[in-house]
């Protein structure tokens, strides 16, 4: 049995839950999130225990790959509805900043020309700093998504640390040439 897969996702109060033979909803006011099942796994919703169990038809090996894998689909979607995900990006190098301007974020990262990304709907983009950006939303997958997108544009270098970095990233240094 999967250890994750086995463990029942508690649902809030607040928070509403759609079912059908293949396909789930998780919503709270406007916002939802949808999520396509495969065949051979079952979901349980216990409305008046406010909890979901996933389990799986057979132990084949793919059934158990994707057992685990949509209990923590499901349980995300669950905390990005109630809490929300954020991911934090670093901007290290002079003259590298970052401005938001008419939701548009406006990069200057030591090219010729400034780089202007719209983020989709659904994401908010905040600059706290010129050199921080902070991504918020509620699909988990779709925040880092952008976050990667974002951190693409300047990836770090490992000579002087320059470009666009996670919050949490630690990049490894290289000497670099030796003065002779």
């Amino acid at each position: 049995m999967s250890r994750i897969g086995k463990l029942p996702i508690k649902i809030p109060p607040e928070v509403s839950v759609e079912l059908q033979s293949n396909w789930i909803k998780i919503s709270k006011g406007k916002i939802f999130l949808e999520q396509n099942i495969s065949p051979g796994i079952k979901i349980d919703y216990d409305q008046s225990a406010g909890q979901i169990q996933v389990t799986r038809e057979n132990d084949s090996k793919t059934y158990r790959a994707l057992h685990g894998l949509y209990r923590s689909l499901i349980n995300n979607m669950v905390v990005g509805i109630t809490q929300g995900f954020t991911r934090q990006l670093e901007i290290v190098g002079v003259g590298y900043r970052a401005e938001l301007r008419d939701n548009r974020l406006h990069l200057q990262l030591g090219y010729s020309h400034p780089i202007v990304f719209i983020p989709p709907e659904n994401i908010e983009v905040i600059v706290e700093k010129p050199t921080s950006i902070v991504i918020k939303g509620y699909d988990k997958q779709l925040v880092g998504q952008v976050a990667a997108k974002i951190r693409s544009f300047r990836p770090p270098e490992p000579y002087k640390g320059k470009g666009i970095r996670y919050a949490d990233e630690y990049v490894r240094r290289k000497a670099g040439k030796a003065a002779g």
